[in-house]
C-alpha cells in the first residue's frame, strides 16, 4: 500500500514516534536496564551499584545516573555525613517500569526455546553456511 493511500504522512509518523522513541531509548539502554534492576530493591549506593553491574565505568554510571535523575526515575538523597553519604533510590514511575521490565524478562524466559528453534530453522533454511562449521 501506497503512503498516499494510507491517509498517514513520514512527517506525521515521526512526529509522534519522536518523544516515545526517546523515552525508550533512554530507559532500554543497557545500562539504563542495570541501573533499574539494580535499584529496584529499595536504596543503593553509587559504589553498590559500580560493584555490582559488571563493566560499567564510573563516569557512564554517572551520566546514566544524571540522566534517569532528571527524568524522574530516580531520586538522589545526599546525607549530610564526612565522607557524604549519596543514595539512588528508583521513583514509582521507576519502579512501574520494572514491573514491565520483569514481565518482559519472564516472557523472554518462557519462549528462549521456541526462539532457539526458529533461529535454528531460518538459518538451515537461509544461512546454510553457518551449518558448515
Amino acid at each position: 500500500m501506497s503512503q498516499r493511500n494510507t491517509g498517514v504522512t513520514s512527517q506525521v509518523v515521526n512526529a509522534q514516534a519522536c518523544p516515545v522513541r526517546e523515552v525508550l531509548d533512554r530507559v532500554a539502554g543497557k545500562w539504563s536496564v542495570q541501573i533499574l534492576v539494580a535499584a529496584s530493591h529499595g536504596p543503593i549506593r553509587f559504589t553498590e551499584l559500580e560493584r555490582g553491574i559488571e563493566g560499567i565505568s564510573r563516569r557512564m554510571l554517572t551520566l546514566t545516573l544524571r540522566n534517569l535523575e532528571r527524568d524522574g526515575l530516580v531520586t538522589r538523597t545526599v546525607h549530610p555525613t564526612v565522607p557524604p553519604r549519596v543514595e539512588y533510590e528508583l521513583t514509582p514511575v521507576a519502579l512501574e517500569l520494572h514491573e514491565t521490565l520483569q514481565r518482559l524478562t519472564d516472557w523472554a524466559e518462557h519462549n528462549r526455546h521456541y526462539i532457539a528453534q526458529a533461529r535454528a530453522v531460518y538459518d538451515a533454511e537461509h544461512r546454510p553456511e553457518l551449518l558448515d562449521v
